[in-house]
């Protein structure tokens, strides 16, 4: 299989804090240099969130702007990705970055349980944020929570709503919502081939899973997600030191399966964005 593998690394999040471990990035500055270190290792795209001083999760446009301005500088090429996760902001709070035109952009067409909550995202949100990045010229990752949600997306991309080709993570292990079961994630993925063959896709497994769905990944020909957003331990009895530190097991799975990491620019070609410049 030579099909390159993009490593996706989602830094920080809106609920880990340093209590759960000190490698948790929160400030600008750290998270800039969390992320560089994850490039270094392999990483070809950055999720990010984030914070205020008291490590509560926020949509700040100014917070994000300062983010972009580092990641552009420190990390040249790498492809960025803000969230519009429901943790940071209401509403459309949660889009009021998108002006400052990141590359991407997370998106989840539907509505799902959380472990202690309903992530509610209306149809009138789902369709103002993605008419937000059709505006801005960001593509927008789809957040599969559930089946249906692969379903919606491709119907938002038949009426145009959403651009193609669609790149959609599966995500899995997330309490109340959807397991983590191999005969789901296989569905999943036939399911995405037969609506939307040009499509790329990518997995996202919670805590202990995370391993789980970067083996799957990767030696299915996806791609892969990995951080300390979504895990915060390389094992049972081990903290992971860094970011860095969690791309680097993807990226030895790569090499177990003959996968070649992608870098920025070949992530950028697969996923039909623009060179950077």
């Amino acid at each position: 299989m030579t099909k390159p593998c993009i490593i996706c690394v989602a830094i920080t999040g809106s609920l880990p804090r340093k209590a759960h471990n000190p490698a948790v990035p929160i400030t600008v500055t750290e998270q800039v240099e969390s992320t560089q270190e994850a490039m270094e290792a392999g990483a070809s795209i950055v999720h990010c969130h984030v914070r205020n001083d008291d490590e509560t999760p926020t949509s700040d446009p100014e917070k994000f702007a300062r983010l972009l301005e580092g990641l552009r500088k420190h990390c040249p090429g790498m492809i960025v990705q803000f969230s519009t996760g429901g943790r940071s902001g209401a509403e459309r709070a949660r889009g009021g970055m998108l002006p400052l035109r990141p590359d991407m952009a997370s998106l989840t067409v539907g509505s799902n349980n959380f472990p202690t909550r309903v992530f509610d995202n209306s149809p009138d949100l789902v369709d103002w944020l993605a008419g937000e990045m059709k505006l801005y010229g960001i593509k927008p990752e789809i957040e599969a929570f559930d089946l249906s949600h692969i379903f919606q997306a491709v119907a938002m991309a038949k009426d145009g709503r959403l651009p193609t080709p669609l790149y959609v993570q599966f995500v899995m292990g997330v309490k109340n919502a959807m397991p983590v079961d191999r005969e789901v994630f296989d569905f999943y993925v036939h399911t995405l081939k037969r609506l939307a063959p040009d499509a790329e896709w990518c997995g996202a497994g919670i805590a202990q899973h995370q391993a789980t769905l970067n083996e799957w990944c990767v030696a299915n020909g996806g791609h892969a997600r990995t951080g300390l957003e979504d895990n915060l331990r390389l094992d049972r009895d081990t903290l992971a030191p860094s970011n860095a530190a969690l791309v680097r097991r993807v990226v030895a799975l790569c090499g177990r399966h003959d996968r070649p990491v992608a870098t920025p620019a070949e992530a950028r070609a697969m996923l039909s964005l623009p060179a950077a410049t």
